[in-house]
């Protein structure tokens, strides 16, 4: 039970690495959570929801696999290396035509125009959960942009200098 444990510690260390160093890993993430929040808004079937979810979990796979295959090129080879670059441009293209085909099924689940009127008029409706919703977008992109490590420490810096 202790080898499962730590397999499962060190697994989320490599998540955590993967969101901790890759701007791409945390706009995947932030894109699957409003993909998400916004699927509420529709009549999507259990296998319909259940394609967008695999889909989130494939492309953040991918993009720790790419995390990877980068790291350990960069590892093998401290120089410009041709077929380094080809490794880890053929990884990040993995990526792309998975977040490729992620976005056109988007595109096609959720272009339904009375919906996205009904969510228009919701949040219209609604100016506490569109001031929270806007929050949401400028505090993703803060995340997206400066990673949880460097919001750590712009926030400690502000602690010691009160």
């Amino acid at each position: 039970m202790k080898k499962q444990i730590l397999s499962f510690k060190c697994a989320f260390r490599g998540i955590w690495y993967t969101v901790k160093s890759e701007s791409h890993m945390r706009f995947h993430m932030v894109a699957g959570f409003y993909v998400l929040l916004f699927s509420l808004f529709y009549n999507f079937s259990a296998a319909q929801t259940a394609l967008l979810i695999i889909l989130i979990a494939l492309i953040m796979f991918a993009e720790i696999v790419n995390t990877c295959i980068e790291e350990l090129c960069n590892l093998i080879c401290d120089r410009y290396e041709p077929l380094i670059r080809v490794a880890k441009d053929t990884a990040a293209g993995a990526v792309l035509v998975l977040s490729i085909a992620a976005a056109i099924t988007a595109v096609i689940f959720f272009i339904d125009f009375d919906v996205l009127y009904g969510i228009f008029l919701f949040f219209c409706a609604n100016p506490v959960l569109l001031a929270l919703l806007v929050i949401s977008a400028v505090l993703s992109v803060v995340f997206i942009v400066l990673g949880p490590v460097e919001i750590k420490e712009k926030l400690l810096r502000l602690k010691v200098k009160k």
